[in-house]
């Protein structure tokens, strides 16, 4: 089992580094303020069912074969980026509703960003190769089995992680509950949202190992 004070140590870290925002905060802001707090937090939600599989690939060994090789991990980058961009476009050039009472028909639902986000999550390899490199350094083999450390330090971080984004769907989902009440940011709401995921899919694309 691990020990009291290396679980402090980590949860404080984890703490600090899921409340710095990223890929996974933008994704959960831009689908709250479109789509609502709920598809907000499904999106978090399937952020955090990502990670957990993750996890799962980190103390199995997936990870390490995916870090190994070149290859694999160009391919995970690239079908992850393609990913993102195709969710991007499809937001540009959807039909906003011009109406805003129309409003009240979410753009998505829950089920399917929580469904996009697992998968937008599993096919970013940086995920797994943090997992793969932040995890171990907590574990001690002294301390008892090395894979259910990993198990506790894994669910530690999912769980914080969906704290993190459930408080920003939260917040997001109340501004954009405001915004859509205005016919502009209606018309003009598609085409920020697509943004943001193309430019997370482009960053996804262009980074190194």
């Amino acid at each position: 089992m691990i020990d009291a004070t290396t679980l402090i140590t980590y949860v404080a870290i984890v703490l600090g580094f899921v409340f710095i925002p990223g890929p996974a905060t933008l994704l959960t802001i831009a689908r709250a303020t479109s789509s609502g707090t709920k598809v907000g937090i499904a999106t978090g939600a399937g952020i955090a069912a990502g990670d957990v599989i993750h996890t799962l690939m980190a103390i199995i060994g997936i990870s390490a074969v995916i870090a190994a090789s070149a290859t694999l991990f160009s391919i995970v980058k690239y079908l992850g980026a393609a990913y993102l961009i195709y969710l991007g476009i499809q937001a540009i050039f959807a039909k906003a509703a011009s109406d805003p009472t129309a409003a009240r028909t979410l753009p998505i639902t829950a089920q399917k960003a929580f469904r996009q986000a697992i998968l937008a999550e599993v096919l970013n390899p940086k995920t797994a190769l943090f997992f793969l490199a932040f995890l171990p350094q907590f574990v001690d083999p002294e301390n008892g089995s090395v894979a259910l450390q990993l198990v506790i330090l894994g669910i530690v971080f999912v769980l914080l992680g969906l704290l993190s984004t459930v408080a920003f769907a939260m917040c997001a989902g109340g501004l954009g509950n405001f915004l859509r009440r205005n016919p502009a940011v209606l018309k003009w709401q598609g085409k920020v949202v697509g943004s943001i995921y193309c430019a997370l899919g482009a960053r996804l694309a262009l980074q190194e190992r």
